[in-house]
C-alpha cells in the first residue's frame, strides 16, 4: 500500500488492488508525475501473483478524474519537444493499463473527462454511478487525441458515435454512456463501490489462467489475429490443461463444491 495522502494511492483488499487518483481538491486532475506513476504501479500489480483484479478510481465521489492537469501545460507542454515527452508519458500509462493481463475496472463517480477517459477506456470494464459525466474536450484545446485511445473509443461505441464525441467535444450523461456501450454498468452512487468489489471478488475466484486467456484472445481479435498470437493462445491453453487449477476445477465440479484456484 502506498503512503496515505499521496497523489496516487494503491490499496489492497484480498485479491483486488485499487489505484486511487488522489487530488480531490482539483477533481483528481492527473499530473505529469501521476501519469508516470500510473504506468509504474500498473506494471508492478501485473507482476504481483497476489493480485487478480485491479480497480482504478478517483478519491471521493465528485470525479473519477477531470483529465490531465492543464495548469502544468505552460511548463510541460510549452513546445513540440516538451509536448512529445509529455505525450510519451501519458501513452505509457494508457498502454500499461490496456496491456495489463489482469481484469481491470474503472469505477467512476462524477466527472470522467479528457485524459481520464483514455484511462477509463483502457480498462476492460467501466462501472459508473448515476449522475456521472463523460467527455473528450480535446477539440476545445487544439489537441489531437491519442490514436490508440481513439481506437478504443471506436471499439466501444462505433465510428459514428466516436466522431460525434470527438467532433463536438460535448459532455455525455450516464444514460447515454450506458446506451451506447461506453460504460457497462450504472448504479446509484451509494451502491457503486459494493457492486464493483462484489463483481471483482467473484472474478478473482475464477481460474486466473482462464481469465487471462479470455482477455488475451479478445485483445488479439481486436488487434487482428496473427499466427504469433494464435500460437501464444495455443500455448496458454496447453498450460491451462496441464495446470493444477484444471485438476482442481474438475475435482470441485464432480464433488459439487467451490474450487480454490492458485493460478498454476
Amino acid at each position: 500500500m502506498s503512503a496515505a495522502g499521496a497523489p496516487l494511492e494503491v490499496r489492497h483488499e484480498g485479491a483486488v488492488a485499487t489505484v486511487v487518483f488522489n487530488r480531490p481538491r482539483v477533481r483528481n486532475a492527473i499530473s505529469l508525475a501521476m501519469w508516470g506513476e500510473i504506468a509504474r504501479v500498473t506494471e508492478g500489480l501485473a507482476k504481483d501473483d497476489a493480485v487478480r483484479a485491479i480497480v482504478y478510481r478517483g478519491a471521493g465521489t465528485e470525479a473519477f478524474a477531470s483529465g490531465a492537469d492543464i495548469s502544468e501545460f505552460a511548463d510541460h507542454r510549452k513546445d513540440t519537444e516538451t509536448a512529445l515527452r509529455y505525450n510519451a508519458t501519458t501513452a505509457a500509462a494508457y498502454a500499461a493499463v490496456r496491456e495489463c493481463p489482469k481484469p481491470t475496472v474503472a469505477m467512476i463517480f462524477g466527472y470522467c473527462m479528457g485524459g481520464a477517459m483514455g484511462l477509463a477506456m483502457a480498462c476492460d470494464l467501466r462501472f459508473a454511478a448515476e449522475g456521472s459525466k463523460f467527455g473528450i474536450p480535446a477539440a476545445r484545446l487544439s489537441i489531437v487525441y491519442p490514436p490508440e485511445a481513439v481506437g478504443q473509443l471506436v471499439d466501444l461505441v462505433g465510428p459514428a458515435y466516436a466522431k460525434d464525441i470527438l467532433y463536438s467535444a460535448r459532455t455525455l450523461d450516464d444514460r447515454e454512456a450506458l446506451a451506447i456501450g461506453l460504460i457497462q454498468r450504472c448504479w446509484p452512487p451509494a451502491a457503486l463501490e459494493t457492486a464493483t468489489y462484489d463483481y471483482l471478488r467473484a472474478v478473482a475466484e475464477n481460474a486466473p489462467l482462464s481469465v487471462k486467456g479470455s482477455k488475451l484472445a479478445i485483445q488479439a481479435h481486436l488487434a487482428g489475429m496473427t499466427e504469433e498470437g494464435r500460437e501464444s493462445l495455443r500455448a496458454l491453453a496447453i498450460e491451462a490443461i496441464e495446470s493444477e487449477d484444471y485438476r482442481e476445477g474438475t475435482r470441485a465440479f464432480l464433488e459439487k463444491r467451490r474450487p480454490t484456484f492458485q493460478g498454476r
